[in-house]
């Protein structure tokens, strides 16, 4: 079952629940149980054609049989939807990451809303089942443009949490973000994962109506900025005193590849948090949405597969 930190899986079932959205059912091909894993935890899948892509898990976090995954169809991104959606067929075996976690439930809060935007609702639906066996409150809110692109309805209308699910579309009206978010109070937590236009609203709603950012928690799918250009700049290995130039067009993990320097990668869009190295010296241009904004303002990490320099050089601890 596994190789090193990956394990071999096999597609059990796949099934089309709404247009351009595949749900995959991962086993283990001897039918052992597969690594625990937490609410809002997401694995990386090593796809046909070499893409490694992350995925969270949708399924309740205490089934040991299977691993369940959504994965929305994006012609326009960079080939890892496609390939799950063109290439992978049920009986394929893949590899896969052990699952992490850095969407996690804070153990503390007494009350919870979850609100997912399109396919985002795939880690919400794994918090909205934990919570559930853990017998906390919670209402979820499940925005998306239609019924018709809604994936999971069925589910959630079978759960024994359904009461506590609103569904919103936008072909009827949509709905009142504000109202769906309601007031913070000590105890209660707001978790919300989607396209990132829908949960950059979340959120900058969620600040004017008061809450702090330690109640507010995030998963993103695709970073906007990741990989965005700017101007040169060096850095420097500390183990060796090596200094590489990083050209305005080339990110930091291809020049140290470059020079022999392998650093462990997995997004290349500064979300999984993978390639995370300690500054010692200098100033990053965070690019990354891994990092809190009080990790930002540290400026002591660096997601180096996105993000840039704001000072002409950058000691990494490597």
């Amino acid at each position: 079952m596994s190789d090193g930190s990956r394990l071999t899986v096999r597609v059990a079932a796949m099934g089309t629940p709404v247009p351009g959205v595949r749900v995959l059912e991962l086993v283990d091909p001897a039918g052992a149980s597969l690594p625990p894993f937490t609410a809002g935890a997401h694995i990386d899948v090593v796809l046909p054609g070499g893409h490694v892509r992350q995925y969270s898990l949708c399924n309740s976090p205490h089934e040991r049989h299977r691993y369940v995954l959504g994965v929305l169809d994006q012609p326009g991104g960079r080939g890892g939807s496609r390939a799950v959606h063109a290439l992978v067929q049920a009986g394929d075996l893949l590899e896969i990451s052990a699952p992490r976690c850095h969407f996690a439930l804070d153990g503390t809060a007494t009350d919870s809303v979850l609100l997912a935007g399109g396919i985002g609702i795939t880690p919400i639906l794994a918090m909205a089942e934990q919570l559930t066996l853990d017998g906390r409150a919670f209402a979820l809110h499940y925005f998306a443009r239609s019924e018709r692109e809604a994936p999971f309805l069925d589910r959630i209308a079978d759960a024994p949490w359904a009461a506590r699910a609103t569904p919103h579309f936008d072909d009827r009206g949509g709905a009142d973000l504000a109202a769906a978010i309601g007031a913070p109070h000590a105890g209660r937590h707001l978790y919300v994962c989607g396209p990132t236009g829908f949960m950059d609203a979340v959120l900058t709603t969620a600040r004017q109506l008061g809450w702090h950012s330690d109640q507010l928690h995030r998963e993103y799918f695709a970073n906007d900025s990741a990989l965005a250009t700017g101007g040169a700049f060096d850095v420097r290995i500390a183990s060796s005193g090596q200094v590489i130039r990083i050209a305005p067009e080339q990110s930091i993990t291809t020049a140290l590849e470059a020079h022999g320097i392998g650093v462990p990668t997995s997004c290349e869009q500064g979300v999984c948090g993978t390639c995370l190295t300690r500054v010692l010296d200098g100033t990053p241009d965070h690019r990354d949405l891994f990092l809190t904004d009080e990790e930002h303002a540290a400026n002591d990490c660096i997601t180096l597969c996105c993000s840039r320099s704001h000072s002409p050089l950058l000691v990494l601890d490597l």
